[in-house]
């Protein structure tokens, strides 16, 4: 069975939305992207950094749906990641309100031994320093390396991050963004551009837009689920590059085709965390639901035409 490293925060968020407002309550990438690949079954670890504040029945939790904890480290005497935001009535988007890196300051990757020769990486939204590390620890070349980026890097870090970009299979990001790293506002153009940089596959996701996947002259368009009511996107991102990482390691197969039906499923499973406050809707998604869904978006964009 193969296997899937994610790299990314375990955290806490406080989030504000047309809706109604959290106090502190359980987020971060790692957690959305473990949650959404825990869905395949699959043998996942997790590798991240919490402080002594954070509570076991969290770690628990992840345990139980199949997830590695051996690589979160617990510092006891730290914080854990804070991060605070309120959502304007659009929901796409929003203002920062509170961020405390705590414990992430000083982060320091340890990937587990026996998922050291995963065949998949998936590179949660973090320093570039911090993605090359976990890179440099796998003791075989990984046979597909996801990452995800956001602006932030680009203009702080954007030489590390141009590195790390080059040694990667896949780039997942916003339409913003990819005009940002590439200075070219056509998506297609960008997409191009951010290929020869390194990556096979460029996926540019577009919020209750839908995503993008591009690969050589290829385009696929996957759209967004309309929804009745959004009530917290803060984990969506997080959650469709769980939902393409786990489908890709269960599948084992990397080819442009399979991955159409990964940023089906990554669509379809963000469109579920967006329903409720954090993970709340994730935590008790059933199978049964996830394939009612994945046939609402088949029937979305399936159609017979006569052409003439």
């Amino acid at each position: 069975m193969s296997k899937l490293v994610i790299v990314g925060t375990v955290a806490f968020d406080a989030i504000e939305t047309p809706f109604g407002k959290t106090d502190k309550i359980l987020g971060g990438a790692a957690t959305y992207i473990g949650l959404a690949a825990s869905q395949f079954n699959i043998e996942g670890a997790i590798v991240s950094v919490v402080g002594g504040d954070f509570p076991n029945e969290y770690i628990s939790m992840l345990q139980e749906r199949g997830l590695d904890v051996s690589g979160i480290e617990i510092v006891e005497d730290g914080k854990t990641f804070f991060w605070s935001g309120r959502y304007n009535n659009d929901m796409n988007t929003r203002d920062t309100l509170v961020t405390e890196l705590n414990v992430l300051a000083d982060f320091n990757p340890k990937v587990p031994e026996e998922y050291k020769d995963a065949q998949v990486i998936m590179l949660g939204n973090l320093h570039p320093s911090v993605q090359q590390s976990v890179i440099d620890q796998m003791v075989i070349k990984p046979k597909l390396i996801i990452l995800d980026t956001m602006n932030f890097w680009m203009n702080n870090a954007l030489e590390e991050l141009l590195q790390v970009i080059a040694k990667i299979d896949v780039i997942t990001i916003n339409d913003e963004e990819a005009r940002q790293l590439t200075g070219e506002y056509s998506l297609v153009v960008a997409a191009k551009k951010i290929m020869t940089m390194g990556p096979k596959y460029v996926v540019i996701k577009k919020g209750e837009h839908g995503a993008l996947l591009f690969c050589d002259d290829e385009v696929f368009y996957a759209p967004a689920l309309p929804l009745e009511v959004v009530f917290d996107p803060t984990g969506a991102g997080d959650t469709f590059a769980g939902g393409l990482s786990g489908y890709l390691t269960k599948t084992e197969d990397y080819s442009y085709d399979s991955l159409k039906k990964a940023v089906i499923y990554g669509a379809s499973l963000a469109s579920f965390c967006v329903e409720k406050f954090g993970t709340e809707r994730m935590l008790k998604l059933t199978k049964t639901e996830i394939h009612q869904r994945l046939q609402q978006f088949k029937n979305l964009t399936q159609f017979d035409i006569e052409l003439t």
